[in-house]
Parts: structure tokens; sequence; C-alpha cells
């Protein structure tokens, strides 16, 4: 009974009605909270994004010449495999400042600050795919990261209600999310937590249909809020009773050891990849955080430290052998995906990947003219492509975040700070 009581308060804190001026509320309706998924699992379309929290050397990065013909630069050299399954864009970015504190505005194109009056927040793209087409599966999405590092850790994902989603920090940890099954008595145990909260969202309902149906204008807004709230916990709860019993995929491999940021990134990759093809989820986000220790590569100085370059050549070097290594792997990353048949497709093909950061020059606290690479998703690729950087013909990178939900089938005609669809 104290454990029902604790629930009960924890619960209830979560799902207090607002204080309404005129205490009047609308009826709950009755619908389930989960949503019909749109297309087919033979169509399922899939989304990854990867976010550096410091940026790229773009002098090294973006070539001179758009178009097909464009040539290697030194950050592009370990994608050059891939260039037929990727585009590069320059020009692209949310029109925000902060240097640091305003790249959590990577996949959202709306600062934290600045989204309390917003519908949908300061949202970031991968959670609002979620909500859309994530209840296909056990995970509507996953966010992997790290704690350590600069700035209180991951903030690449954020929901609606500008809460932080906290990353899965290891390849240990995303294991056991992804194969490790819970004991029988876990399993009960989460039965009856899922019953008493089920219990829990009844009366809730039932309180709030007893209230009066008449509400005014001015509570209106603080209504839909709060009901908003009601059907994301009952969403949740139903995913979790639709999954609590089901068996998760065999592990290919024995569970892995957390090692540091550096080592951990390939297989950080793979699993994911993993992820993807066992249709755990069809969501992802990884952030290469403040904690990414070059040390692990023979460079002697920190991470941010370097970042602060000031011009020097040593520095630079670092940056870039840094760097490197990290498109590296993210080449691998698609050349794994498309080498996985997916129906009469690749992954690559059913999957966007977005690579890049909310970091355009970390030397000078810039959040402009954001490195960006969109791969696979069924684009036609092998383009260096270029947008006006400023002006009235400027394009917002949300643009771009349009497109690619529109292409994967959610129906939105704008997102954070966009101005229409990227063609």
């Amino acid at each position: 009974m104290n454990r029902r009581r604790l629930l009960l308060r924890s619960m209830a804190a979560t799902l207090a009605l607002p204080s309404l001026p005129s205490f009047l509320m609308r009826s709950v309706q009755a619908d389930s909270a989960l949503r019909a998924v749109k297309g087919s699992d033979d169509a399922a379309k899939r989304f990854v994004a990867i976010g550096n929290l410091l940026g790229f050397q773009v002098k090294q990065l973006f070539p001179e010449t758009a178009g097909s013909n464009y040539e290697k630069t030194t950050l592009l050299e370990p994608l050059w495999d891939n260039r037929d399954q990727f585009t590069v864009f320059r020009g692209l970015d949310h029109g925000v400042k902060g240097g640091h504190f305003a790249v959590h505005s990577f996949l959202s194109g709306v600062l934290n600050s600045e989204a309390q009056n917003r519908p949908d927040g300061n949202v970031t793209l991968d959670q609002f795919l979620a909500d859309e087409i994530g209840t296909a599966t056990r995970f509507p999405s996953l966010t992997v990261g790290s704690e350590g590092g600069i700035h209180g850790g991951c903030q690449i994902a954020w929901t609606k209600s500008g809460v932080r989603v906290p990353p899965i920090t290891g390849p240990a940890q995303l294991f056991d999310r992804l194969f490790t099954s819970d004991s029988q008595e876990r399993k009960a145990s989460r039965h009856q937590e899922n019953n008493l909260q089920a219990s829990i969202l009844d009366a809730v309902r039932d309180e709030a249909n007893r209230l009066s149906k008449r509400i005014n204008q001015e509570d209106k807004a603080k209504l839909d809020e709060y009901f908003t709230s009601v059907r994301d916990v009952e969403k949740r709860l139903e995913l979790r009773q639709r999954w609590t019993s089901q068996p998760k995929p065999d592990a290919p491999f024995e569970k892995p050891a957390n090692r540091n940021a550096v080592e951990d990134l390939p297989l950080l990759y793979d699993l994911i990849a993993l992820a993807l093809q066992t249709d755990c989820t069809r969501i992802a986000t990884l952030e290469i955080g403040g904690d990414f220790l070059p040390q692990h590569l023979n460079i002697t100085r920190d991470y941010h430290g370097l970042s602060h370059h000031g011009n020097d050549p040593a520095a630079i070097d670092s940056l870039i052998q840094l760097e490197r290594y990290q498109i590296q792997h993210f080449g691998k990353f698609l050349t794994r995906l498309s080498g996985i048949q997916d129906g009469e497709r690749t992954l690559l093909d059913s999957t966007t990947v977005l690579f890049g950061s909310g970091m355009g020059d970390a030397n000078s606290h810039k959040n402009s003219d954001l490195p960006i690479i969109l791969a696979g998703g069924g684009y036609r690729h092998g383009e260096f492509r270029q947008v006006p950087r400023e002006g009235i013909n400027k394009v917002p990178l949300s643009n771009l975040y349009v497109d690619i939900a529109q292409r994967m089938g959610v129906e939105v005609e704008s997102f954070g700070n966009s101005t229409g669809r990227f063609s």
C-alpha cells in the first residue's frame, strides 16, 4: 500500500490538473493513444542523426566547386568511396546565436530558452518523427551520447515539452537495451506497474470528466497542454504494455564493455545499425560530445581546448585528425547500411542519415554556416550544394527538416524556423 501511495503521488504530480480560473473543462476523448503507423513494414522509413558538439574545420570540409564534380577535400577524403551515397550542403543554419549554448538547437532550430510559447516547443526532428511514426517498434527512438564533457552532457534530443532526452551512455547500456531481456521477476513487476499506472490514468480521466465541460477561451490553451501530457503518458504506457511480454532479438555477440568515447564510436555505430536492422527502432540519434578524449588518438590536448585553436597550425592539425576519425567511422556506417538488404532495397536506401553539427566555427563560437551531410533515404546524391548564406534568399536548415519529414510520410508544412520545404 505504501508503494501504491508513492506511485499515486508520483503520477498525480505528473498529471495534476492545471489551475484554471474558471475551473471548467473539456471532456476527454476516449481514443487510443496509439495512432496508426503510416505505411507498411515493407515500406518502413528510418531516420538517424549524428551530431558533433564542437563542429568541424569547414575550410577543410567544404569544396570550392558546386555540383557533382566537386573536388576531394581533406575531411571528405575518408568518405570518398561513399560519395554517391551522400550530399554535402553549405549555407544552411538556424539563424541562432549562443556558441556552445546554442548547439542543442541542431535538430530543432529553436533555442530551449525561446521555446516556451511555441506549440511544439524546441522539439527535435528525431522526437517529432518518433511521435508520428515511432509506435511500430519497441523503442520509438534511441538517443545515444554521453553525460560527460562540457555543458551538461548530451543535448541532441528534446521533447515537445522542452525536456532533454537522457542518452544511452555507452555500448554496454545500448547492448542491454537492444538484446538483454528482463528476468521473469522483473517482467511480473513491470506488469503490475503497468496495471497500476493504467488505473491511475483511468482515475485522472474520470476526475476530469466530472468537471464542467464548459471552459473560457483563456483556459483552453492550458487544457490542451494538459490533455497532450495525459495522452503522451497514455501512449508510453500502451507501448510499454505491448512490448513487456515480447522477446528481444538474439544478441549477435557477447555484451561489450564500455571503454572510452573514441574507441567506443565504431561499436556504437554497429549497434545502431543492428537496432535498425532488427526493427527495434526506426529513429536514432548519436551525439559526439566534449568527452571525446583525443589522448586515445595520441593527441595530448583536450578536444574543447583544441576547438579554440586561435589559428594555431598544430592545434588545427590535431583537430583534423580527430575529425577525420569521426568522419571515417561515419563512412563505415553508411557502407554497413548499404550492405544490408531491406526488402527490395538496402537499409541505407530506407534510412535518411543526417551528419553535422550545431556549431559552424567553435573557434569563434559561431552557429552559422553549419557543416551538413545528408546520406541515404532515397535521395539523389553525389553533389555539393550551396545555398545563399545571408540575405532574403537565405534558406533555413529547418527547410531541409520539413523535406525529410515529408519524405518519411509525415504531413507537416513547417518545422522549427522553416520558411518552406527544401527543394
